[in-house]
Parts: C-alpha cells; sequence; structure tokens
C-alpha cells in the first residue's frame, strides 16, 4: 500500500506524512525500511520516546493539537508543527526554538470543519494575529502555510468545499502577508479517507495513518 501511495503522490509532487500515532517504534522501523522518511505525531511526548528510539534521519511532524508546556519536549528537532491555533501557542515555540538556537516551521490550522471538536484560527483571527504587534517579533518561528481537517462525513462535496475554502484562505494569506516569502507554499489537507480530493483541491501535503499502519492501537 506504501508503494502505491508514494507513487501517486510522487506524480503530483505531494509530501506524504505518515501518521504514526499509537503505533509502536518497531512499526515505525518497518515502514522507514520500506523507504518513509516523514512521520506524524499528535502527542508530543510520544514523539520524544519514538525520536530517541528510532534513526535521526526521520523527519517529525507534529500534527496534533499542542499545548504549550509540551513544544519543550519537541523543539530541539521537530521538522515542522502542523497544528499552530494560537498566538500563545506560536510564541512558546518562538521561545523555545530561541533556547535551542533554531527556526522553527510552522503551519497554522484553521478551522474549516462542520465540528465544534476540531481546533483552528478563523480567517479574521488569523488576519489580526499577522497584523498585530507581536508576530513580527518572532523571529525563530518560520509560518510556511495552513493546515486543516475536513468534516468526518460521507459527503464529499462537503469535504470538497471545505478543503477548497483552506487552499482560498492559503491564497488569500499569500497576497497579503507573504507575498515575497517563498517558503509559504504548504497547504496540509486530506487524510486517509480524503487524501484524493485533498489533492485535487491543492493539498502539498497528506497526513495518512491507517492506509499504511493499519487501524490504530
Amino acid at each position: 500500500m506504501l508503494t502505491d501511495i508514494l507513487r501517486e503522490l510522487a506524480a503530483t509532487g505531494t509530501t506524504l506524512v505518515a501518521v504514526s500515532k499509537t503505533h509502536s517504534a518497531e512499526r515505525v522501523l518497518d515502514i522507514y525500511r520500506q523507504g518513509q522518511r516523514i512521520f506524524g505525531e499528535n502527542r508530543a511526548q510520544e514523539m520524544l520516546e519514538k525520536y530517541e528510539a528510532l534513526p535521526k534521519d526521520i523527519e517529525w511532524h507534529l500534527i496534533g493539537h499542542l499545548q504549550t508546556n509540551k513544544v519543550k519536549f519537541i523543539a530541539p528537532f521537530v521538522r515542522i508543527i502542523h497544528s499552530v491555533d494560537s498566538l500563545k501557542l506560536l510564541e512558546e515555540i518562538d521561545k523555545q526554538a530561541v533556547k535551542n538556537n533554531r527556526v522553527i516551521d510552522c503551519l497554522l490550522q484553521f478551522h474549516i470543519a462542520n465540528e465544534e471538536s476540531k481546533f483552528g484560527f478563523d480567517e479574521a483571527g488569523a488576519h489580526d494575529m499577522l497584523s498585530g504587534d507581536i508576530f513580527p517579533l518572532l523571529k525563530n518561528v518560520r509560518i510556511c502555510g495552513v493546515m486543516g481537517m475536513a468534516t468526518f462525513t460521507d459527503d464529499l462535496e462537503q469535504v470538497q468545499s471545505e478543503f477548497r475554502d483552506l487552499k482560498t484562505i492559503f491564497e488569500r494569506l499569500r497576497r497579503e502577508f507573504f507575498r515575497d516569502a517563498p517558503y509559504f507554499r504548504e497547504i496540509s489537507m486530506g487524510m486517509s479517507g480524503d487524501w484524493r480530493i485533498a489533492i485535487e483541491e491543492g493539498s502539498t501535503m497528506v497526513r495518512i495513518g491507517s492506509l499504511i499502519f493499519g487501524e490504530r492501537n
């Protein structure tokens, strides 16, 4: 399955984040040995444990809701944080990045689903943050794009519409705030059940777990 997914993604230039949450380090190593190097985790502590146990050429992406008091655990090594949903969190990431003499790449998470349980900015909130006084002072974070999760539904037209909304938000932010920032190019959307729709709507990163690892432990 991994080979088939990678073949499809290669044709579109889309990055695969293999979502390894709840799966053992040994299972991650199995997928690593098949050539996958980018893995996504939901919890900082679980990511840290796997980072310490697994090869150091793995690129770790934090894709789940991140509490500010957990940033310090992953700041030394995380490649990109997909789930920045507040200025407070971004400030803490910047603080920990300074301590580790790093610039940490981040995506702004947007609430695009018709579900209250999802985290994320609305477009007005992100606009206020990016145009405010504090954001320009954060020199050790780099906003590289956006992330969102569609509603968990069988209505594929709704999913497509939500992904299209996220692409529109990305384009507006790029025009207004990141026109001269070539690194602002990532749209992280699409999971095991809807990744092909996400690619059709402009995704540059898909987060696929169960299709690769099987059902969660």
